[in-house]
Formats: structure tokens, C-alpha cells, sequence
């Protein structure tokens, strides 16, 4: 079995084509050919020949016996548990009875495709846990078995071409957790949603109507999580309803909710603890300017007509006036004008003030409920948990005992400035991204230079603490399960990156890699390295991590240079040395390297040959070398299937 999977690995890693990357072919006899496909890979099968119409899917009888090593399948005793394929541009439709045959199924995943149709019927899926169809060209209306699926906590059927209404059978999902529905054509009122498991809720961008009904689940969500629905009305929106509508219907856009406080460009983080807002005096006076230039707005209007009438008047009578008389009126006209022009700047100024303020909101992501406020995060008290290439990141206690963890983004090393646009919609998209492999983008804030960004903090510490302990406690080479636990970990969160809006990491390493509460491995500070300055990172070990190719300035990472500081990562697990400290070495010197490091007595030879395998191939030299992200993860999760075999999957994967 190891033998026959080494020869695979090397294959794999020399051909890397999706179409190989199932290493067990059955033999091409004529009795494999007469063996009936498992009823499980009829239904894939089934599936792709109706989805998948530019054959972009390795799926085929003739391998229909390894149908758990296809490309987006994950099995549990020969049963799919995990159906996800993102970002391939299937462009068929999703079949009814097709899918919906994999009775054990948990995830399913098609976002980021062009699937058409209808969305089939998913009510015999009763295991679905989490259902992705977002980014697709799904139509017709809301899936109404969906709402049969009791153990669903997450459903996403954001940006599609649904219609139709929601139906109150929503509220019966009690254990939901994650609902996105927006950027489709629903219409109709809002369910009474209220569940308490709800933390990410979005229904903007639709047709929707009506008061937003008041429940304490919905009145957790910010304005954010309904825009774009010109009925919708109601006091969670801020937007009054009216019992009649106006003579010419309503109107096309809700007037905007009351403007936040603003916040002067003088106001300065303090680490995270942020200095207060001016005090009450000075709002009142920025008030008081903002109501005096509005009055003398209309003061001066009002004199100007008064004056325009006036000339009008006299122009009648002093026709034959002597050209003094016009010399005098001409230079009124002139004051008139400049005394104009200086209001128009004046009115300028306020404006540019309340935008100020708009800018200075904490925009929460992909929904979510608005746990704290802006006051509450300047009020935090904060610790320094350390400084990377692009910003300072904290950990900071609310005032609710909340504790969170803050990236304060330094403007001075960032490569390029960038627009408060370009920063947004970068950060919309990072945040959007939810997988348990990555510490989620909560919000996000920006008022002039500065930035910060808000994430769970994770309370067992960095991959890097773990791996090279500390100054007091030196540490040792993890446990060869807990390397392999984490390479999986590590590899599921940056295929998902990968896959899921085609961004990448750029940064990764162990620093950046965080333990959860069950010490599983979480990507954070990831897709930032748009905004980095390579030229500020002078760090040998992060040097190390970087692919070849963008070593030189000015070089944008990609996704082979993430498959890159993987296999470099990988390495430093293997090894409990820093990159730095990796020699350069052929593959056969390299395993003795390994093997002195590591100062074991052989007995872990042929898994630690199999790992070494995968991180030899993620750190080729050439980009076109190395596998992608879901490859690597093939390879690992078919180690894990050996060492399974060999019963050592029960070791602790949370200490050295």
C-alpha cells in the first residue's frame, strides 16, 4: 500500500493534471468494465452529465471504483459526505435526482459557477449541514425544501436570479447560523426570523417590502444586512413606513438613516485603544457651524432674490441713468458673485465633514450582527501581540467582555495608497469568506489613513509558538500525526482561498497560522499582500518563504507562490527549524536532514518520505513544477488514509 502510493505521489507531481490526480486506475480488462458503478458514483455521474456540458470534470465510469478520490468528494466508509466544486465554470444545470442520491451528504458546495435552472428538490438530503449556490445563474423561486432540512446551519443562494417570495418555513430552521440571500429578484415581506444560532444574515440588493418584522434576531443586524430594498421600512431600518403611498408611488431610494458621528482626521489610535471622540462641546459646536452655515445659506438666498427683485424694479425706472449708475451696478453684481462663490466652499466644506463621518463607520462583513459599536472599540484596552509587514496586531477586551482581535494597518508601509473604494471592495470580498480553516474578517473600519481590521481572536496562540515554543521552554518536533493534522488544515483553508473567489495568501507562514479552540489550524492575515510593501519585510524567515519568482520588487503573489510557502511551511513542521534555517539540499540529502532534525529512530521513515514528497514538490524552483492547492490536499488526505490503516490517527494533535 505505501509503495503503491509513493509511486502515485511522484506521478502525481510530475504530470499534475486534474485527470490523474486519482491514483488508483482499475485495470482497462473487460470484466472492470463490466462491473456496475457504486450507487454513489452513479449519482456524481449522473450529476456532472447534465452540469458539467465542457467536460471539465475528471468524473468516469471507468474509474467509477475510486469515485471518493474525485475531484471536490470526500467520503466516510465509501459514503460522500463532502460535494464541493467551486470556481470551474460548470455552466449546465443542477439535475433533480442527481445529488440528491448522497444520503449521507453534509456539504455541498457549486458557488462560484454558471449552473442554470432551477434549484431541484433537496428534501431527501436530510444530513445537509451547509448548502453553497451562491455566484451562480440559479432562477426560479426560493427552493421550499430547503426549509425540511432541520440540521442545516448555513445556506447561501446570494447573487442568482431567484424570484418569488420567502417563505415563513425559514423560521423553522432552528438551527441555522449563516443565511445569504441577497443580489437576487425576491420579493415579498422578510420572515420573522428568529432564531438565536443566527450570527450572519444579508437580504440586500432584492425587491423586498414591507415593514422588517422587529425580532430580537433581526434588530441584531445593521442597515447593511436590508439596503437596497427600496419597500422595506420599519424601525430596524430606520425607515418610517407610511400607511398610504404618495401620489407618484414610492420613492425609488430610502432616504439614508441618521449620518454616524464623525470622526477628525486629529483623532489617533492609541494601539488599539482608541482616543475618545471629541467631547460634547465640541459636537455641539461642529453642530452649531453645520446649522450656521445652513442658515446663512438660506439668509443669503433669501437676500439675493430680495436684491434681484430690487434690480429688476429699478432697472424700469433708471433706464436713462448715467453710467456711474451702471458702473454701481455692475460692481454689486461682482460682490454678488463673489459672495456666492465663498457660500458654494462653505457648503463644500460641510459636506466633505458629514462625508467624513460616513467613512468612519465599522462595517461589519457578510452580514454579520452587529455585535459592538465604534465608541465600544475606541474604549477597548488593548495588548500588543506583535508587528508584521504591514500593520500592528492587538488583542482587545470590550467593554462587554467580548474579546476580539485588531490589525491596525500602517499607512507608511503599504505599497501603493489606496482609495477608500479599492479598500472596500477588497475587504468585502475577504470578508465574505467563511470556511473553519480561516479566522474570519468580522468588520472592518477606515476614516482617512486609518484602517483597522476585526477578527476572532484565537486564545492557544500561533503555529510558530507551537512549533519553536518560547524563550523559557524550548520545543520539539511535533508529533508526526499533528504535522500531518495541520498540513491538512493548512491545505483545506488555502484551497478554499484558492477556489472560492480566485484570491490568494500571500503571506502565508507560521506566524500566521492560529490554533482554534480544538487546536485546529486557521489562516489569518490572508489576501493582504496587495497592500504590502515587499521592500518593509526584512525578516530572513519570511524572505524564505517567498517563491523565486516574486522575490524581486513589485512581484504580486499567486497561487502557485501560496503552493510555494506551503511546501516551505511544511517543512518547518517536519523539522522544528525556522526557514531561515533550511539548507539547500537534493531530495535525498534533504530526508537525512530531516531525519537528523527530527532525531527519531526510522520507525516514522515512510510517512515522513510521503510528506517530504508533497513539500519537495510544493517547493520547486519553477511555478509550472509545482501542484495546485487541491492537489496538495489529495495527496495529504491520501497519507492520512495510510496512516488511518496503520491505526495511528489517535495520537493528540493539539501538543508537540
Amino acid at each position: 500500500m505505501k509503495a503503491h502510493f509513493l509511486h502515485n505521489a511522484v506521478f502525481l507531481l510530475s504530470l499534475f493534471s486534474l485527470t490523474t490526480s486519482s491514483p488508483d486506475h482499475p485495470p482497462s480488462n473487460s470484466s472492470s468494465r463490466n462491473v456496475e458503478p457504486p450507487s454513489e458514483a452513479l449519482a456524481l455521474l449522473a450529476f456532472k452529465s447534465k452540469a458539467d456540458l465542457h467536460d471539465k470534470l475528471p468524473f468516469s465510469p471507468n474509474t467509477s471504483s475510486s469515485y471518493c478520490k474525485w475531484q471536490g468528494v470526500e467520503c466516510q466508509h465509501g459514503k460522500v459526505v463532502r460535494f464541493v466544486l467551486q470556481g470551474l465554470n460548470l455552466s449546465g444545470v443542477f439535475a433533480p435526482n442527481t445529488l440528491t442520491r448522497l444520503d449521507q451528504l453534509r456539504v455541498l458546495s457549486l458557488q462560484n459557477n454558471s449552473l442554470t435552472g432551477a434549484i431541484p428538490d433537496l428534501s431527501g438530503l436530510d444530513n445537509l449541514k451547509a448548502v453553497f449556490l451562491d455566484h451562480n445563474s440559479f432562477a426560479g423561486s426560493f427552493p421550499p425544501s430547503v426549509t425540511s432540512l432541520h440540521r442545516l446551519k448555513t445556506l447561501d443562494l446570494s447573487y442568482n436570479n431567484l424570484t418569488g417570495s420567502l417563505p415563513v418555513s425559514l423560521t423553522n430552521l432552528d438551527r441555522l447560523y449563516y443565511l445569504r440571500l441577497d443580489s437576487n429578484r425576491f420579493n415579498g415581506s422578510i420572515p420573522p426570523l428568529n432564531q438565536s444560532s443566527l450570527r450572519v444574515f444579508n437580504v440586500s440588493r432584492n425587491n423586498l417590502t414591507g415593514a422588517v418584522p422587529a425580532t430580537p434576531t433581526l434588530r441584531r443586524f445593521g442597515t447593511t444586512s436590508y439596503s437596497w430594498n427600496p419597500g422595506l421600512c420599519g424601525e430596524v431600518i430606520r425607515q418610517q413606513c407610511n400607511s398610504t403611498l404618495p401620489f407618484f408611488g414610492p420613492s425609488i431610494t430610502p432616504p439614508p438613516p441618521p449620518p454616524p458621528p464623525t470622526i477628525s482626521a486629529s483623532q489617533q489610535l492609541q494601539g488599539v485603544e482608541l482616543t475618545r471622540a471629541r467631547t460634547s462641546q465640541v459636537k455641539h459646536r461642529r453642530t452649531a457651524l453645520i446649522i450656521g452655515f445652513s442658515a446663512g445659506f438660506f439668509v443669503l438666498i433669501g437676500s439675493v432674490l430680495c436684491f434681484m427683485m430690487t434690480m429688476k424694479k429699478q432697472k424700469k425706472r433708471l433706464a436713462p441713468a448715467a453710467a456711474s449708475d451702471y458702473a454701481a451696478a455692475a460692481e454689486a453684481a461682482d460682490l454678488m458673485r463673489i459672495e456666492q462663490n465663498e457660500l458654494e466652499e462653505k457648503v463644500k466644506r460641510v459636506q466633505g465633514m458629514q462625508m467624513a463621518g460616513k467613512s468612519g463607520n465599522l462595517v461589519f462583513c457578510a452580514g454579520e450582527s452587529q455585535l459592538y459599536t465604534l465608541d465600544q472599540l475606541m474604549r477597548a484596552s488593548a495588548e500588543l501581540l506583535g508587528r508584521g509587514t504591514i500593520g500592528s496586531t492587538y488583542k482587545a477586551v470590550l467593554d462587554n467582555r467580548l474579546i476580539v482581535c485588531v490589525k491596525r494597518l500602517d499607512a507608511g508601509k503599504l505599497a501603493v495608497e489606496t482609495s477608500k473604494e479599492v479598500f472596500e471592495r477588497h475587504m468585502d470580498s475577504v470578508g465574505g469568506l467563511r470556511h473553519p480553516n480561516l479566522v474570519p474578517l468580522r468588520a472592518y473600519f477606515q476614516a482617512g489613513d486609518e484602517r483597522l481590521l476585526v477578527y476572532d481572536y484565537q486564545a492557544n496562540g500561533s503555529l510558530f509558538s507551537l512549533i519553536h515554543g518560547t524563550k523559557s521552554a524550548r520545543a520539539k518536533p511535533l508529533h508526526w500525526t499533528s504535522c500531518l493534522k495541520i498540513a491538512e488544515d493548512v491545505a483545506q483553508g488555502l484551497s478554499y482561498i484558492h477556489q472560492a473567489w480566485r484570491l490568494v495568501h500571500g503571506n502565508l507562514k507560521s506566524s500566521n497560522v492560529l490554533l482554534g479552540s480544538d487546536f485546529e489550524a486557521c489562516l489569518t492575515d490572508y489576501c493582504l499582500s496587495v497592500f504590502a510593501n515587499p521592500s518593509n519585510d526584512d525578516d530572513p524567515n519570511s524572505a524564505a518563504y517567498k517563491a523565486p519568482e516574486i522575490r524581486k520588487l513589485n512581484h504580486q503573489a499567486t497561487s502557485k507562490s501560496d503552493v510555494y510557502s506551503f511546501g516551505i511551511l511544511l517543512l518547518e513542521l517536519l523539522t522544528g527549524k525556522p526557514p531561515s534555517q533550511h539548507p539547500y539540499l537534493v531530495p535525498d540529502d534533504l530526508i537525512n536532514w530531516v531525519r537528523s532534525a527530527r532525531d527519531e529512530d526510522g520507525g516514522d521513515d515512510n510517512r515522513l518520505v510521503m510528506l517530504l514528497e508533497v513539500a519537495i514538490g510544493c517547493s520547486a524552483t519553477s511555478p509550472e513544477q509545482r501542484p495546485t492547492m487541491w492537489q496538495v490536499l489529495k495527496m495529504i488526505q491520501e497519507i492520512k488514509e495510510v496512516v488511518m490503516q496503520d491505526g495511528e490517527m489517535d495520537a493528540p494533535t493539539g501538543a508537540p
